[in-house]
């Protein structure tokens, strides 16, 4: 029998493959001839990189990049030595929870260290790009990140616009002569969950600028300004991304990557699972074990266990999902490719005792066991 574990982590308890090997130690002691397999889950957002590195033998690279409002912050990204491949999240350097919610200023907030980031990881070798876009502070096109990389934007009177929302109107020229040299070698994919262009009612501005301080009054103006940029890379650059499903992603990073990285934007849990070979251990796998934290219908939507499901379920695995904790709409994950789910708390307790990494393991590890020994 070939079981296959690929379970995203229970936030603020077990990392992905915590619970991992907490299910293969149940599944062994029940079937101890099987052969048990773990790979690490995620889904392009907060918490990837760690996931990434842990499972993939990665390393952790700690550095100090400019915050979203200009000042040092202290950030890491993932290292895989094998492949040159570096793990980023933008949100470790222009991410929203960096700034408070009294601090938040679209017009000058910016993506500058997240070029930072990505110097970094080309001088260490890297050149393969794997960068999850959510949780951003940003307005700004991702302007900031290309000036990072030697990209250079000029206003009528060739000036530098500066940083953030309030240069996009000004951008009446686009260099492209200065970017690092690097670059030419790197491949970039980008884990975007959204589908929003970088312009319009549905784009950047106008869907996710309040989140991030855009009053109702600062919309149009900057909406036109994100259009007057677009408009100058499409005739610099001779590409027009700005209806690109997921252009407007991160304050308009989407359309930076793909103007001028010549990046793929895919659904995070895609990328992911094609990054850590998921596939090629399902092909002849029996079982499959999947779960988070907490499965509800936003599990069944498309969240990691089920992107796990789908996978197992071209190959006709069975597919057993765990849990923390279960809602009676997670009965749509059944109809998603679980066959069926588990709620792994065993009895009565507080959320902070459950939430023990001691005591969560051991209650994956009695739960699989169980759900084994019956199979």
């Amino acid at each position: 029998m070939k079981v296959v574990a690929a379970i995203d982590s229970f936030k603020g308890s077990l990392s992905s493959m915590e619970a991992g090997h907490a299910a293969k130690e149940g599944v062994l002691l029940a079937r101890p001839e099987a052969d048990m397999i773990v790979k690490p889950l995620a889904d392009g957002g907060e918490g990837t990189t760690d996931a990434l590195i842990e499972g993939m033998n990665g390393q952790k690279v700690e550095m100090t990049a400019t915050g979203p409002l200009g000042k040092p912050v202290d950030c890491y990204y993932g290292y895989l030595p094998d492949s040159r491949t570096a793990i980023i999240e933008m949100a470790a350097a222009a991410g929203i929870t960096l700034v408070t919610e009294a601090e938040k200023d679209p017009l000058a907030a910016t993506t500058y260290g997240v070029g930072e980031m990505i110097l970094n990881a080309m001088e260490k070798g890297c050149r393969n790009f794997i960068i999850g876009i959510g949780g951003s502070a940003t307005n700004d096109g991702g302007i900031g990140m290309l000036r990072a990389l030697g990209f250079t934007f000029a206003d009528q009177s060739g000036a530098d616009p500066g940083e953030g929302a309030q240069a996009l109107a000004k951008i009446a020229s686009v260099k492209t002569d200065g970017k690092h040299p690097l670059l030419t070698d790197c491949h970039f994919r980008i884990a975007c969950d959204v589908n929003n262009p970088l312009c319009g009612e549905n784009g950047a501005t106008y869907i996710y600028g309040p989140q991030k301080g855009v009053t109702e009054d600062m919309k149009q103006a900057l909406d036109e300004g994100m259009a007057n940029y677009a408009a100058a890379v499409s005739r610099d650059l001779g590409c027009d991304y700005r209806e690109y499903p997921g252009a407007g992603a991160a304050g308009g990073l989407g359309f930076a990557f793909l103007s001028f990285l010549g990046a793929e934007l895919s659904p995070g849990i895609d990328l992911i699972l094609d990054a850590v070979g998921l596939e090629a251990e399902l092909k002849d796998a029996d079982i499959v074990i999947t779960g988070e934290g907490r499965l509800d219908h936003q599990t069944a939507m498309g969240k990691a266990p089920v992107g796990v499901a789908k996978l197992a379920k071209k190959y006709g695995a069975k597919v057993i999902a765990i849990a923390g904790s279960v809602t009676r709409e997670a009965t749509a994950c059944n109809d998603a490719g679980i066959d069926a789910f588990f709620p792994v708390v065993r009895g009565v307790t507080t959320l902070e005792e459950a939430m023990k990494p001691e005591v969560a393991k051991e209650n994956i590890r009695q739960t699989i066991n169980q759900v084994f020994r019956l199979l």
